[in-house]
């Protein structure tokens, strides 16, 4: 059931709200839901029109008077940019302003060749897939950006150099603000994919999302609230210690750590070793759904020292659910077997007792798609809206 808004508080942007989330088609629920006067829905509504965030179409038959009118959530009134930018592929898209990927592509990631030429290389196939999608700079109203590792999402900042040397102090918000004009949120990967999954999952107040892919981390919503930790550095699950991996390298300086055993480009490297040819997390994952039996076992395995990790998270925040995502996840009943059977050894019976564990149903367009959510769950918001047409 819709919540009434007071009167006093039923400013434009609530009324907007309304309209976006569907509770509101009509001037009358307008003013049902918020107690407004008609001359007040009237000038909101108006107010909404002339910017282009809503749109006012004749409906119905007329029975003798006026054709009923209805109100509706203009999803071409703009256009949001959407980069998400991994570890080893970026993907960028053009969206309209309910998410709608118009026009997107992909290219190839090395962290090591450094920040500026990832963002270089990202504003350059934004700049060609804007042009592409016919959509002027003009209907820009912002971009989403997730990167991986720890970001201070207040400034937009990357302040985790264990992603790859030379990934602290990042401005990244700046970068694409300074070039595009308009607003830029930053978060990490993960984040942004757990903030996307809790929408498909209202009714869940305590959820981990893991990312296995060519990095391995997860975010995390606890009563129903992302908790970045003090620093943004919570969910860093690939760098933490796993037994028996004390002389393993990592890139991030250390040795031991959990990426450096199970990670998406350390498996790839082990098949090639093998004589399998893939170059990739996705790749390993491909491998596995074609029946390899090498591979099958490298993400099996990988599946383990994932859950090794994971059953102290259990035990520690007892979430109801846990999605599994990430390139790796393609190959999801391996690599989740493996899991399930450390995790079920280790944390308590009381943590596991009602745990679903599920793989994410948001596929290829995941990351861009949560991006584009990132942008337009700010620049849409009822403050945001208020700020722009009081």
């Amino acid at each position: 059931m819709a919540r009434r808004a007071s009167a006093a508080g039923a400013s434009v942007g609530e009324v907007f709200r309304l309209i976006r989330q569907g509770m509101a088609a009509t001037r009358s629920d307008i003013g049902r839901l918020t107690g407004l006067s008609r001359t007040a829905v009237t000038l909101r509504v108006t107010q909404l029109l002339d910017k282009g965030l809503v749109v006012e179409r004749a409906e119905g038959v007329s029975t003798g008077g006026r054709p009923p009118v209805r109100l509706r959530f203009h999803a071409d009134g703009g256009t949001v940019l959407a980069a998400a930018l991994g570890a080893s592929r970026a993907q960028l898209a053009v969206c309209d302003l309910a998410g709608t990927v118009l026009t997107e592509t992909e290219f190839a990631v090395d962290l090591a060749d450094g920040p500026d030429v990832l963002l270089s290389n990202a504003v350059k196939y934004l700049d060609q897939l804007l042009a592409e999608s016919g959509r002027p700079r003009d209907t820009l109203w912002g971009i989403g950006v997730s990167v991986p590792g720890a970001i201070d999402v207040v400034t937009g900042t990357s302040l985790s150099p264990a992603v790859q040397p030379g990934w602290g102090d990042v401005a990244v918000a700046d970068y694409f603000t300074t070039r595009f004009g308009v607003p830029t949120r930053v978060d990490n990967d993960v984040n942004v994919l757990a903030l996307a999954e809790h929408r498909r999952h209202p009714d869940v107040d305590d959820l981990l999302v893991i990312k296995a892919s060519t990095g391995i981390g997860a975010g995390l919503i606890a009563g129903r609230r992302l908790q970045r930790g003090a620093l943004g550095a919570a969910g860093e699950l690939g760098h933490t210690k796993v037994c028996d991996a004390d002389d393993v390298s990592c890139h991030c300086g250390n040795t031991g750590c959990l990426e450096a055993v199970a990670g998406g480009r350390v498996l790839a490297a082990e098949c090639s070793a093998l004589g399998r040819p893939v170059t990739d997390a996705f790749g390993v994952a491909e491998l596995v759904r074609s029946g390899d039996p090498e591979a099958l076992r490298l993400v099996r395995q990988a599946g383990r020292r994932i859950g090794e990790v994971i059953a102290g998270a259990v035990n520690l925040l007892n979430p109801g659910l846990i999605v599994v995502g990430g390139d790796l996840a393609h190959a999801y009943e391996p690599l989740v077997a493996g899991m399930r059977e450390v995790i079920y050894q280790r944390a308590t019976a009381t943590a596991t007792r009602t745990l679903r564990i599920e793989p994410s149903e948001l596929h290829a367009q995941a990351g861009i798609s949560a991006c584009a959510t990132l942008i337009l769950d700010d620049v849409l918001s009822r403050r945001a809206v208020d700020a722009l047409l009081s």
